[in-house]
């Protein structure tokens, strides 16, 4: 009889599923790192998927990207190559990252820490800590509360507890939306440089549909 998947590490072998139908979605902008990080520094994309961020990183930076999906970092490879670009490209988890201590000049976690249960979370940062040199900058993204996707079956570690404002979704993969005061709680070792709410609202048929998003940029002190 083979050996059962750990119910802690579920949400993290779900990623390989999406990713071998997920199409590539494009470059994404990294103006926010442009702006505060010099050109041939060293920065991590954590949990760097299919490498829409990694390959714009690559243009300017010694670049390494991190994630627990190895379809994600094949592709990611490919697309790079494809453009003529080159980064170091690793399978591992951002709570538990491969680097020496310093390694690296900024981090960019974009769309990650929310798929995350607390703890790991909490490792994730202490990770960044660890990884950054001083005054190292983590540019951050993640669903908040707000959002109209906030809700759904709750998300249980193990046979552990549900965590508030944690969703477990059909394909698998948790849902965390946050909150400004949980992250300023979250990264406490750092300094807040910007911390901010963006919010989109449609309206269908007379309901007000919103998204939600928690953007920040965090310094090592």
């Amino acid at each position: 009889m083979p050996e059962s998947k750990s119910p802690a590490k579920e949400h993290f072998l779900a990623w390989d599923k999406e990713y071998a139908h997920l199409k590539w979605g494009g470059p994404a902008p990294i103006r926010n790192v442009l702006a505060r990080i010099p050109a041939g520094a060293r920065v991590l994309d954590a949990g760097s998927g299919g490498g829409r961020y990694l390959g714009e990183l690559a243009g300017h930076y010694a670049a390494a990207g991190v994630d627990v999906s190895l379809t994600a970092l094949g592709k990611s490879r490919g697309q790079l190559a494809r453009s003529g670009k080159t980064a170091e490209h690793l399978g591992a988890s951002v709570h538990l990252l491969p680097f020496k201590k310093a390694s690296f000049d900024g981090i960019l976690c974009y769309g990650v820490l929310q798929h995350l249960f607390r703890e790991e979370r909490e490792a994730a940062v202490r990770e960044f800590r660890r990884v950054l040199g001083n005054g190292g900058l983590v540019f951050f993204e993640a669903f908040g509360t707000e959002d109209m996707r906030c809700g759904g079956e709750p998300a249980k570690r193990g046979e552990g507890n549900s965590e508030e404002n944690t969703f477990l979704r059909q394909n698998g993969i948790i849902y965390h939306y946050f909150t400004k005061e949980e992250l300023v709680s979250l990264f406490e070792e750092f300094e807040v440089l910007e911390l901010e709410d963006v919010k989109k609202e449609k309206v269908f048929r007379g309901d007000v549909y919103r998204r939600h998003m928690i953007r920040g940029i965090f310094r090592r002190i």
